[in-house]
C-alpha cells in the first residue's frame, strides 16, 4: 500500500481516507488494533477484491470489536466519498468492492467480515462456480475436516475437481470452478443429489435436515444456500472470530491432514498467499452438464 500519514489521514491511490480511533483494539486477544487490521486487509487486498468484485456485497460491522455488538450492513454507509461506486438491487444500493480505497473505507467502518453474492452483478443467471456448505450442528466439529474429505472424493469420483476452503468460522465450503452455463436451480438438483448420496452413505455424519433442531450432532449439507441473491462468506475475508481467522482456500492434503479451521488467520495469512498463491486459481473451470443429465435420466 503507497500511503502516506498525515494528520489522521492516509492517502491511497491518489485518493485521501480519514483514519478514525486506530488504536482501538478490534481482536482484544490477537492484539489487533483498527490501525493493524487496515494494514492486513490492505495485504489481502489482491485477493479479497479480487472475489468480491462483479458481487453485490454485504458486510458485517463491529463498531465496538469483536466482542461487541454488530449488525449487516447491505446499503451503502452514508456519507460515502466519492469514490465509492454502488450497484442498486431490489431497492438497495450494495458496495461495489473495486478497489484499496474502497476496501479501507470500509475497514475504518470496522467491516469485519465480507459476504459476496453467488449471483454476479455482470451475469446473475449463470453462477461461476458451484458450492456446498458443510455446516456443523456443533459449535465445535472435530469431523469437519473428514467431511469435506468425503465430499471432495465423491466430486472426484465423478471426474469433478475442487477447492475446500474453511469459513474462518466452525464451517468448510467445496467449491467447484465452473464454465458459466448452468442455472442455480439445475445446480440444486445436483446438489440435491450430492447431498442425498452421502447423507444415505453416511447416516451418522451427514444429514440435509434444514432445521437445526432437527438435526442432533449431524453435519448440515447445505446445497441450498448456493442461489441467487443469497452470500457467503467471501475468500480471504477475516472473520469476527477472537483467534481473528481468515476464510481460507486449503489442498486437499491439507484437509487430509486434519488442518484447523483456526490455523489461518490475519497473521499469517499474507505469507501463506505469497507463498502459495490463491488456490481458487489452480483448478479450471468446468462444466457440469453431464452429472445433471445423467440425475435426469436416472430420475425417469
Amino acid at each position: 500500500m503507497s500511503a502516506r500519514s498525515v494528520k489522521g489521514t492516509i492517502v491511497v491511490e491518489g485518493q485521501e481516507l480519514t483514519i478514525s480511533n486506530p488504536d482501538k483494539l478490534l481482536f482484544p486477544d490477537m492484539g489487533i488494533t483498527k490501525a493493524i487490521f487496515l494494514q492486513r486487509l490492505a495485504a489481502l487486498s489482491p485477493w479479497l477484491i479480487k472475489h468480491c468484485q462483479d458481487r453485490m456485497l454485504t458486510t458485517i460491522r463491529f463498531p465496538d470489536g469483536v466482542d461487541g455488538k454488530s449488525f449487516y450492513q447491505k446499503n451503502c454507509p452514508t456519507p460515502a466519498p466519492e469514490f465509492v461506486e454502488t450497484v442498486q438491487h431490489e431497492s438497495i444500493a450494495y458496495v461495489k468492492l473495486t478497489s484499496l480505497p474502497v476496501l479501507l473505507w470500509l475497514g475504518n467502518l470496522a467491516c469485519i467480515e465480507y459476504h459476496a453474492s453467488f449471483d454476479r452483478i455482470s451475469n446473475p443467471v449463470h453462477p461461476t462456480e458451484w458450492i456446498l456448505d458443510l455446516d456443523p450442528t456443533l459449535e465445535e466439529e472435530p469431523r469437519i475436516m473428514e467431511a469435506a474429505l468425503l465430499v471432495g472424493d465423491l466430486l472426484r469420483s465423478l471426474g469433478v475437481e475442487s477447492v475446500p476452503k474453511t469459513s474462518g468460522a466452525t464451517g468448510v465450503q467445496v467449491i467447484v470452478p465452473l464454465i458459466p452455463e448452468l442455472t442455480f436451480d439445475e445446480l440444486r438438483v445436483i446438489g440435491e443429489f450430492v447431498g442425498s448420496y452421502l447423507s444415505d452413505k453416511h447416516p451418522q455424519l451427514f444429514t440435509i435436515e434444514r432445521f437445526k433442531r432437527n438435526r442432533g450432532e449431524l453435519i448440515y449439507i447445505d446445497y441450498l444456500q448456493h442461489y441467487s441473491g443469497k452470500t457467503i462468506i467471501a475468500p480471504y475475508s477475516p472473520r469476527a472470530r477472537r483467534a481473528a481467522s481468515v476464510s481460507t482456500p486449503l489442498y486437499w492434503d491439507e484437509v487430509r491432514r486434519g488442518v484447523s479451521i483456526t490455523d489461518y488467520n490475519l497473521l499469517n495469512i499474507e505469507e501463506r498467499l505469497l507463498q502459495e498463491g490463491d488456490l481458487l486459481d489452480k483448478v479450471a473451470p468446468q462444466s457440469l452438464r453431464s452429472i445433471l443429465q445423467f440425475i435426469g435420466a436416472k430420475g425417469r
